[in-house]
């Protein structure tokens, strides 16, 4: 075939479609990419971080500044940071006024949760609590086998709500506390709030005007009804 053919027969071959495939998604890409996040955030929890020990100031405590430091690491808020010595009332009197202030929302407190003599924690928040975090102990427990075997048995822990908020007792040992705030406080804190909420009394409050409203109304309307019968039996008597 010479050259004069071969133009032809490339003259009859048709020509490729244009392939926007590419095109296409690199428009679908760059809308994506800039397309703007319309989630608002969740606002911060407000925290109060009660240490508790007779061997170290709020200067040198590390299991507290292990707490403080991951909560404020996820975005929360510190609202106080208290610290006591192991007295039980005073220790009961301490965590109970941070669980009354509006501005909390989450209270955790570390040391002060083994069995020495001093270490009273445990059974000075317990009768603050409406109800009890069972899984808690159990939880933290567990994860704590995996760092210090069984070590764990001297580690006692608490968790419950208490009106509420939820409020945490945490081991003195620094990597203890890092440990369950890390790894239990925090991922569940926002959802046990929400839960624990008490309920908007003036809701309640409307939501029962409403009722006794839809009960009135249905009464005046028995009422018509039982008139317009008998004003059919007056009628038909009259026939």
């Amino acid at each position: 075939m010479d050259e004069a053919d071969r133009n032809a027969a490339s003259d009859r071959e048709p020509s490729a479609a244009p392939d926007d495939s590419d095109d296409e998604s690199a428009v679908v890409t760059e809308t994506d990419a800039t397309a703007p996040d319309d989630r608002i955030p969740d606002p911060p929890l407000g925290t109060a971080v009660v240490t508790v020990a007779s061997n170290r100031s709020l200067a040198t405590d590390e299991a507290g500044e292990a707490v403080v430091t991951a909560l404020e690491d996820a975005g929360h808020e510190l609202v106080t940071r208290e610290h006591v010595s192991p007295e039980h009332d005073r220790v009961q009197s301490i965590v109970l006024r941070v669980i009354e202030r509006d501005d909390v929302d989450v209270v955790v407190t570390a040391g002060a949760t083994s069995v020495e003599p001093d270490d009273v924690v445990i059974e000075a928040v317990e009768p603050l609590l409406d109800k009890e975090l069972t899984a808690f102990r159990d939880l933290f427990t567990s994860l704590a086998y995996e760092e210090v075997g069984t070590r764990v048995v001297a580690s006692r822990t608490l968790a419950g709500v208490s009106e509420g908020k939820p409020v945490f007792c945490l081991p003195g040992n620094a990597d203890a506390a890092r440990l369950g705030t890390e790894s239990i406080i925090l991922p569940e804190a926002r959802n046990l709030v929400a839960l624990a909420a008490p309920a908007d009394e003036d809701g309640d409050e409307s939501e029962g005007e409403d009722e006794d409203g839809d009960e009135d109304e249905d009464e005046g309307e028995r009422a018509a009804e039982d008139e317009t019968d008998g004003t059919a039996e007056t009628d038909d008597s009259s026939r």
